[in-house]
Formats: C-alpha cells, sequence, structure tokens
C-alpha cells in the first residue's frame, strides 16, 4: 500500500484524493485476510497523512478543508498504518517530487534526507533487547549533527501493543534539559515492538501545533 500511495504522488496530485485511496487501500487488503475469523477487527490503525515541506507530520484533511496539490520540489512525507486484531504494522516514507536519476536532490533538502536515513539505520540498530533508549536518542542526534540538522525536539517513537500505539516506553528526539530528566529511561526486551520516528529539520528543531480542527492536526516547523 504504501508504495502504491508514493507512485500516487506527483505534481498536481491532490493530497486529499492521495489520503482517501491510501486508507481505501488499507481497507481493502486488511479485507482479503483472516475472513472466516468474523469477530476479528481489522483496518485502519492510522490514517493515511501526506505532510508536506515544513508540515513535520499527521497531515490528513477533511472534506471541508482548502484542496491543496502537490508541486514538483515538495519534500512529501507519507505515513499510514495497518491493524489485524488490534496489532499494527506502521510504515512511512519520504520523497521530494520530481527527483529522478536526471534531477537529483541538492543542497539542504539533500542533507535532511540523508540525515533522516542515516538515523532511522542507526535507530533499527540499536533497538535490541539489553539496548537503553538513550543510546538511540544520542546517536541519532550524532548523525543529524554530521549534516547540521536537528531531529525534531521532544518527538517519541512508541512501543506498539495490542491496540495501543502509545505502548509505554518510548524514545525521545532531540530533549531539552528538562525533557531529559523527566524522560523515562527504559531498556529495550525481546519481543517488544516499536514503531522508530526520525524526524529530521534543516531549522531549529522546534515545532507549533496549527489552530486547524482537523483531528490529525499536524505540527509545523
Amino acid at each position: 500500500v504504501l508504495q502504491q500511495i508514493l507512485d500516487k504522488c506527483i505534481a498536481g496530485a491532490s493530497i486529499i484524493d492521495i489520503c482517501e485511496f491510501g486508507d481505501n487501500q488499507i481497507l481493502e487488503e486488511t479485507n482479503k485476510v483472516f475472513k472466516k475469523e468474523k469477530d476479528i477487527k481489522k483496518g485502519i490503525a492510522f490514517p493515511t497523512c501526506i505532510s508536506v515541506n515544513n508540515c513535520v507530520c499527521h497531515y490528513s484533511p477533511l472534506k471541508s478543508d482548502p484542496i491543496v496539490t502537490l508541486k514538483d520540489g515538495d519534500m512529501v512525507k507519507v505515513d499510514l498504518g495497518a491493524h489485524i486484531d488490534g496489532y499494527m504494522a506502521l510504515a512511512a516514507h519520504t520523497i521530494v517530487i520530481g527527483a529522478t536519476m536526471d534531477n537529483k536532490i541538492k543542497g539542504r533538502k539533500a542533507d535532511a534526507l540523508l540525515a533522516a536515513y542515516y538515523g532511522s539505520e542507526v535507530a533499527l540498530r540499536l533497538v535490541q533487547p539489553g539496548q537503553e533508549n538513550t543510546a538511540v536518542t544520542d546517536a541519532v542526534q550524532k548523525v543529524s549533527d554530521i549534516f547540521n540538522c536537528k531531529p525534531i525536539s521532544g518527538m517519541l517513537s512508541h512501543q506498539l501493543k495490542q491496540y495501543q500505539m502509545d505502548g509505554g516506553k518510548t524514545i525521545i528526539q532531540n530533549p531539552t534539559d528538562i525533557q531529559r530528566k523527566e524522560h523515562e529511561k527504559c531498556e529495550f526486551a525481546v519481543h517488544e515492538v516499536y514503531a522508530i520516528d526520525v524526524l529530521i529539520t534543516t531549522g531549529d528543531g522546534k515545532v507549533n501545533k496549527t489552530n486547524r480542527k482537523n483531528p490529525m492536526m499536524p505540527l509545523i516547523f
């Protein structure tokens, strides 16, 4: 489903149309499995969100919102989630509209993408039994520094449990001094599941919530 959504992300495409397509695809695919088990709930765990440029995440527009279309050069973050019996799989990807092998991403956009990519790779290798969440926080920070970028301050990666998207343990990004003191340290254990969010900016790392009434309220940096 994620790849199908990415294929829809082209110049001139409507964000709300892509979000509706993604949600419909999640429902279609989850309806194909466990058909005999009538009591098993399945479907959308997290709605399709298309967040562009300085919108960090959670942009899933209402039909009453103004139509927003994608443009060449837009940096687009796609995230979504599906579940079967409350067990969730979340996925996300970032692309730049119009980028190709002949039209490569350059400058600060490339810095942010590379910092996010390598930060994610480091995080995946550190989320291991016996390792602590603070090691992930510090490693993502070091990778971001290499590219002169910053992780979005205070953003959390959550442990996932059945029907729980915030299952208890968390990994914090770029914490303030107060957040670093207050954030609970934890150790990863066997069979735990995490949704790793590595969110990087070329700005100062601070975000603000918009005043939109959409329950999927986006964060703006």
